[in-house]
C-alpha cells in the first residue's frame, strides 16, 4: 500500500487545510503566543499571575553589605597598616584601628601570632577568642 505522502503528491496542502501545516498553525503559535489574544482564557485560568511584578525590590540605601577582614589577613597586612597610620605598635603589641579603614566586621579566619588591640564596630566570637588568646583584646564600638 503506498504511503500517505506519496499518494498525496502533487495536492497543494496535504489534506490539511491552509494552516494546519505551516510551523504550530494548528495549535496557535510557539510556546506563550497568544496569550493577550486567543489563549487569554487559558491563561486567565491557569496562570493568572503570568503578567506583572511580583515581590519587592529594596531600596539601595537600604542594602549595605558588611566590609570584613580575617584575624590571619589582618596579621599578615601589618606592616602595610603602620605604613598607613591605621594602625602603631606600642612596645610588643599593636594598636589597630579598623573602624578608620572602612572595615565593619573582623572575622576569625587564620591564625594570630602577636599581640593586637583591635578597634571594630563588630566581631565575631571566634575573632574575638584568638585575639585575647595571644594577650590582646578587641574594642567594638
Amino acid at each position: 500500500m503506498p504511503s500517505r505522502t506519496k499518494r498525496l503528491r502533487g495536492s497543494r496542502t496535504h489534506g490539511r487545510g491552509k494552516k494546519a501545516g505551516r510551523g504550530a498553525g494548528l495549535i496557535g503559535g510557539h510556546g506563550n503566543a497568544g496569550l493577550l489574544k486567543h489563549k487569554r482564557l487559558r491563561m486567565l485560568k491557569y496562570d493568572r499571575d503570568h503578567f506583572g511584578r511580583r515581590g519587592f525590590k529594596r531600596p539601595q540605601n537600604m542594602v549595605r553589605a558588611n566590609s570584613t577582614i580575617n584575624v590571619g589577613e589582618l596579621e599578615e597586612g601589618l606592616p602595610r597598616l603602620l605604613e598607613g597610620g591605621f594602625a602603631r605598635q606600642e612596645g610588643d603589641r599593636y594598636v589597630v584601628d579598623l573602624g578608620g579603614m572602612g572595615i565593619d566586621k573582623l572575622l576569625g579566619e587564620g591564625r594570630v601570632s602577636v599581640p593586637m588591640e583591635v578597634t571594630v564596630a563588630e566581631s565575631s566570637a571566634i575573632a574575638k577568642a584568638k585575639i585575647e588568646a595571644q594577650g590582646g583584646s578587641v574594642v567594638e564600638e
